[in-house]
């Protein structure tokens, strides 16, 4: 038998559950949770094991990257050879496989989608958001076409950066799942990429994953903000700053006011 809360504590927590994505206020059976709130747990806990084992679908999620518009996409793997060897060695996800298909495409900016930790994430949000940065960034500087990456983290941007000669590189990458989102994305930058770049040295924008966490086009609008940051101050890292709200800098290297959070600038 569930056991009823008074009327002005169960509005008080209906209106509080609505501030956030925890699992707050969820009454009780006797000693225990209300069945459908166990049975909501375990759907979410059988939803973040799925994010992180299903494979990505390449095929389906090429076909999309491709219909942004700045090429198609170039698909690579690192060298974890399964997803058990993947999520043992954080270590071969960082080196591809093979970059000697790369073409060499020097660039202001490029891509590199990444599966990361949820593949289900970058399979339901990369190609739109790629195009919420394309649209943002590709009247100000030239974008390489994408790459495609799987069983692959962040260090590995940096293989492909090198490779093809990017000035900034965006990895977007699937990021670890969790009870309440299983499909969130993050957005890492660096600046003048290189191998063994220590993360120090990049920028993240993530929780990207509509509705519920940040949507595109705001995700792009901060990305860009940070990479014109990069771009004026030489380097990206601990050096740029969320200032939530203050002052950005525009693609020319001057100062502009913003009124919404989220803007990265130098500090110095």
């Amino acid at each position: 038998m569930t056991t009823a809360k008074p009327p002005a504590e169960q509005q008080f927590w209906d209106e509080l559950r609505k501030t956030t994505q925890a699992r707050i206020g969820l009454g009780r059976a006797g000693n225990a949770l209300p069945s459908r709130e166990v049975l909501a747990l375990a759907a979410a806990h059988a939803a973040a094991r799925d994010a992180v084992h299903v494979p990505l679908d390449v095929a389906g999620l090429a076909a999309e990257v491709a219909d942004v518009g700045i090429g198609g996409p170039v698909v690579i793997t690192s060298r974890a050879t399964s997803r058990e060897e993947y999520l043992r060695r954080p270590d071969l996800g960082r080196l591809p496989a093979e970059v000697t298909d790369l073409p060499e495409t020097p660039a202001d900016v490029g891509f590199v989608l990444a599966d990361g930790l949820s593949p289900t994430a970058l399979r339901t949000h990369g190609a739109a958001l790629l195009a919420a940065l394309v649209a943002r960034l590709g009247d100000r500087h030239e974008l390489a076409p994408p790459v495609i990456a799987t069983q692959a983290r962040v260090g590995l941007g940096d293989h492909v950066a090198a490779a093809a000669g990017y000035r900034t590189v965006l990895v977007i990458i699937g990021e670890r799942p969790g009870l309440s989102v299983a499909d969130s994305l993050g957005i890492y930058l660096t600046h003048l990429p290189r191998v063994g770049r220590p993360d120090a040295d990049r920028n993240c924008v993530s929780n990207i994953h509509p509705p519920g966490g940040l949507d595109y086009d705001e995700a792009a609008r901060i990305a860009a903000s940070l990479v014109a940051g990069a771009i004026a101050l030489g380097r990206s890292g601990v050096d740029l700053k969320d200032t939530s709200r203050g002052v950005a800098l525009d693609g020319h290297g001057s100062p502009r006011e913003v009124g919404s959070p989220g803007t990265l600038w130098p500090t110095d």
